[in-house]
């Protein structure tokens, strides 16, 4: 299956979970503006560490294993034990934790421990939502986009309903409660769907310490957890600096234009995650993976470009659409915003080497120093341009990682 053919099922995957999403940021910008859209992505950002940690942070390893090993049954049913074994362990020492400390979470996050509870609830859900990852990640490993594409767009569906529901009813605690809601819901999807696929075993159920395995997965566990914790940690962290200097309301601002690069974004990454990390990860001739690279910048750039500057033209339109009349102070942050996404892109498909490769020590690095360097630039823009400041740090912090990332390929190329 080719870039252009994943592309179109996920892209139907990402239109679902796209009209999800932007039904709930619509919903929250109504019923709170835009404190409630700030405090919005400091939930979302909460759930996606948890749902990282509560898996073991392997989902990466799953997909790249089980890409290599498809073909031999033994390798692939020790791996599968293991990856099982290691997700659901730890999906309860993380359920735990944020059950302990639920009050310390609601006031840090959302100042606010009216929504202990709420993070109980996400706690208790950590486990059915580690297991749906575990499918989603077999099932792309096995590279049938198209079944993950019927799991996401029902499970989309299902997610909206809930978000319509529960927020008319509770307004924005409802639509955060449907948020943890809907990812559990996928799993009724997800389980039947997998039952039924022709590569689907009993013994893929089953969990079972495996040294050999588990040590591999621990490797991408490092790399995966790193890639996937600390920008959520970043943002909390942004979004705290950006209100103690600024206020909650400009934090909105800020987190409405991040979510409409998100929304756009999303098509492009998730064809990124889906085709070419296990394309990459089976891939081991220098000649294949040039032509690899040059396919997805073929396809990738000239698609994100577009795509940024049809947003920036109509992005008047794009916050009235998404939001409301008093998100208009957001429209002057796009332009930054939006070239920091095609540097973002640009930078990912070439990073998805390192995690293709199990480039751990490197990749882990890279991670923690850009991350830092973010922080940093923000601190230092915001101080001399104000809100504004923290868009040219996203772009400026995505050049330098575009340019790190080149040097990383042609080492890596130039060596095999």
């Amino acid at each position: 299956m080719n870039i252009v053919r994943t592309g179109f099922y996920t892209g139907i995957a990402t239109a679902s979970r796209l009209l999800a999403g932007l039904v709930v940021i619509k919903l929250v910008a109504w019923f709170a503006g835009p404190a409630g859209v700030g405090k919005l992505g400091q939930f979302m950002s909460l759930m996606s560490l948890l749902a990282v940690l509560a898996g073991g942070g392997i989902s990466a390893g799953i997909v790249k294993y089980v890409a290599e090993y498809r073909d031999d049954a033994r390798r692939l049913s020790r791996l599968l034990a293991a990856a099982l074994w290691y997700a659901l362990c730890a999906s309860c020492v993380m359920g735990c934790a944020a059950l302990i400390f639920s009050r310390q979470l609601a006031v840090w996050l959302l100042d606010d421990p009216r929504y202990e509870n709420l993070i109980r609830i996400l706690a208790v859900a950590q486990l059915g939502i580690a297991l749906i990852n575990y499918i989603l990640s077999v099932i792309n490993g096995f590279m049938d986009v198209r079944r993950l594409a019927l799991i996401q767009v029902v499970g989309s569906l299902l997610s909206v309903a809930m978000v319509i529901g529960l927020s008319r009813w509770l307004h924005l605690y409802g639509a955060l409660l449907a948020l943890v809601v809907g990812q559990v819901l996928t799993l009724a999807v997800g389980l039947p769907a997998w039952w039924r696929s022709p590569y689907f075993q009993r013994n893929m159920l089953r969990m079972r310490f495996d040294r050999e395995m588990t040590t591999r997965l621990a490797a991408f566990s490092l790399m995966t957890l790193t890639s996937a914790l600390l920008p959520p940690l970043v943002n909390i962290v942004v979004r705290n600096h950006l209100a103690t200097q600024f206020g909650w309301e400009q934090v909105g601002y800020w987190q409405a234009v991040s979510k409409v690069s998100d929304a756009y974004l999303l098509f492009l990454t998730t064809a990124i995650n889906i085709y070419y990390l296990p394309k990459l990860a089976s891939t081991h001739e220098r000649k294949s993976l040039v032509i690899e690279l040059r396919s997805a910048y073929r396809y990738l750039i000239p698609a994100v470009i577009v795509l940024a500057a049809l947003v920036y033209l109509l992005r008047d339109d794009v916050t009235q659409w998404l939001f409301n009349a008093n998100f208009a102070s957001a429209n002057p942050l796009y332009g930054p915003q939006l070239v920091g996404d095609v540097l973002k892109v640009a930078s990912f498909v070439l990073s998805y080497l390192m995690l293709a490769k199990a480039m751990t020590r490197l990749f882990v690095v890279s991670e923690c120093v850009f991350a830092v360097s973010y922080l940093a630039l923000v601190y230092v823009f915001t101080a001399s341009f104000g809100l504004i400041g923290a868009m040219y740090a996203f772009a400026v912090n995505y050049l330098l990682y575009l340019l790190f990332n080149i040097g990383v390929a042609r080492r890596y190329l130039g060596a095999i």
